[in-house]
């Protein structure tokens, strides 16, 4: 039996465009002679669709799109994601299509409804067998979190006898994901002595990015095929299959086939590897980058460059995403930027090949200081006069955005996001936040990886002591503790849920604990009005952490 997985990367709401892919990748794996091809979960819808699945006219429209394309679909067994509506309820669904007909429908059976998801808002649980057989083969469908539980759908379907598991899915990236996964399904083919075709989504939806690999795994726990990460494609593999000899059970499906007689061409492709973590996390930062963008409407990206690690980063994923033509780099020095800044800033942008401009806002600042000169008298500078720049920054970069119809990107990494290390309507102001959800001792990693496949961040970058240049003599170390040691404990505190107490005790300063505990829960106003950026860790600002902004909870009773 020769099985097509279709790693699809569709658009959520576009049911046209994503009916018309499925239709072609279907053909493709018909030319190729595939017996059964899959689609990943809600592929006719995208993934997650939420409050459109609120919408009658979007589900009665989806319910149109898989009929078309059940009628193109001929001499092969195609699973395709949908939104299904019974009995005035909706569930996240499979269609089994055959010679032009819906021979089966599958409805998911666990919905999750934690981190990102929220498929309980919108889907009843499904409670169907999805076991079909065809010409003696017995085959299950189910959908995501039916396989990844010993109990439940995945177990009655074996017991009815499926040698082949089906599992269609759109399960978000994030750092270390794809190992947790396949270990997952690997151990699930060797418990139940099956094949599993696991079918994975790709692309970016908002703060999401889905890196397919999707995979094929036998019977003892090994690895047949596995599809690339961050890209498109078909994957085959050829696999045996036991007929079934028992007596057929009547809640199987019957499909009457006469496709696998036929002698198949011998396979041949690329073997997939896993990435390595490094690359991994940048292919999905530059896949979630330039589907936002283009998925969006947009045509060309804005960067505020300021000579550091983190602008640059973002220049570089910009220009792998859509090219340099389409990357704008705008340096905008105040008395504070130093000779070396403006000279990495335009070292970048000449290695990258992008448009760069210099603005300088301090004729701009120097008419807010006279502004404000007669309500401040009597008043040091502070942290004020610094984030006047900032705004002043923000404010000439959606100025350009607003004319010429570029989208600006924020430069924030977790870290500063995490702390509140960054200005309100200044250096968050912006349209998408590529880096949001990356602490900065990551940033390094990342900017090394990409200058490893070619040297376009100046190496100065990488070794300067990072600052804003807000003011003389500035460095990020004078308001936050060491990168190296402050994001440790942000991840314990943010993606582990740790508390204050239980870091202190595995080895951290009491004091350093103590001083970014306050800075993490002080600044929650400041990332409730940040924009959406890439997930890549298990735990990301917005739907996976929801931490009222008024909170008196204390962390150190």
């Amino acid at each position: 039996m020769r099985i097509a997985i279709a790693q699809i990367n569709p658009t959520v709401g576009d049911l046209e465009g994503n009916r018309d892919k499925i239709i072609r990748f279907i053909q493709e794996a018909t030319d190729r002679q595939a017996d059964i091809v899959s689609f990943p979960e809600l592929s006719v819808t995208g993934y997650p669709p939420e409050d459109l699945l609120l919408q009658p006219k979007f589900i009665q429209d989806n319910l149109e799109k898989i009929k078309e394309i059940a009628a193109c679909v001929k001499d092969i067994v195609a699973i395709v994601g949908f939104v299904d509506s019974k009995d005035a309820k909706l569930y996240n669904a499979a269609a089994i299509i055959y010679q032009g007909g819906i021979k089966g429908i599958y409805h998911k059976e666990l919905l999750p409804n934690y981190g990102v998801f929220d498929e309980k808002r919108y889907f009843s649980q499904g409670d169907n067998p999805g076991v079909f057989n065809i010409n003696g083969i017995i085959f299950a469908v189910n959908i995501c979190e039916d396989i990844w539980y010993e109990q439940g759908p995945l177990a009655q379907q074996v017991a009815s006898g499926a040698k082949l598991i089906l599992n269609i899915s759109a399960s978000p990236y994030y750092a270390g994901k794809i190992a947790k996964r396949e270990k997952v399904i690997l151990n699930q083919a060797k418990t139940n002595g099956i094949v599993i075709s696991y079918a994975n989504l790709i692309g970016g939806q908002d703060e999401l990015v889905f890196d397919g690999q999707s995979m094929i795994a036998d019977e003892q726990g090994g690895i047949i095929k596995r599809g690339a990460a961050f890209e498109e494609e078909l994957v085959f593999a050829d696999v045996q299959i036991p007929l079934h000899e028992d007596k057929i059970q009547k809640d199987i499906v019957q499909i009457t086939a006469s496709f696998f007689s036929e002698e198949k061409s011998i396979l041949a492709g690329v073997e997939c590897e896993p990435l390595k973590a490094a690359e991994e996390i940048y292919k999905a930062l530059v896949l979630g980058l330039k589907d936002y963008v283009i998925k969006n409407g947009f045509k060309k990206v804005v960067i505020g460059l300021s000579g550091g690690i983190d602008s640059s980063l973002v220049a570089a994923i910009a220009v792998d995403a859509f090219g340099k033509d389409n990357v704008i780099g705008i340096f905008m020095p105040s008395r504070y930027s130093s000779q070396e800044s403006e000279v990495d800033a335009q070292l970048l942008a000449k290695n990258l090949g992008i448009e760069f401009k210099s603005v300088s806002i301090e004729h701009i600042y120097k008419m807010y200081l006279l502004f404000f000169e007669s309500h401040f008298a009597g008043l040091s500078r502070d942290i004020t006069e610094e984030n006047i720049q900032a705004r002043i920054r923000g404010n000439v970069l959606m100025a350009f955005s607003n004319k010429f119809g570029w989208l600006v990107l924020t430069t924030g990494n977790k870290s500063e996001m995490s702390t509140g290390y960054a200005t309100l309507y200044g250096d968050m102001a912006g349209g998408f936040a590529v880096i949001k959800d990356v602490f900065k001792t990551v940033v390094y990693d990342l900017a090394s990886y990409r200058n490893s496949l070619k040297r376009v961040i100046p190496a100065r970058v990488l070794t300067k002591e990072p600052t804003a240049e807000l003011r003389s003599d500035q460095k990020d170390s004078d308001f936050l503790p060491p990168y190296d040691l402050l994001d440790p404990i942000l991840k314990a505190y943010i993606e582990e849920d740790k508390s204050a107490q239980e870091i202190i005790e595995s080895g951290f300063d009491q004091d350093v604990v103590r001083q970014v505990v306050s800075l993490v829960d002080r600044s929650e106003y400041k990332r409730r009005q940040a924009p959406p950026g890439i997930k890549i860790t298990s735990k990301a600002f917005g739907k996976d952490r929801r931490m009222p902004v008024t909170n008196k909870y204390s962390k150190f009773k």
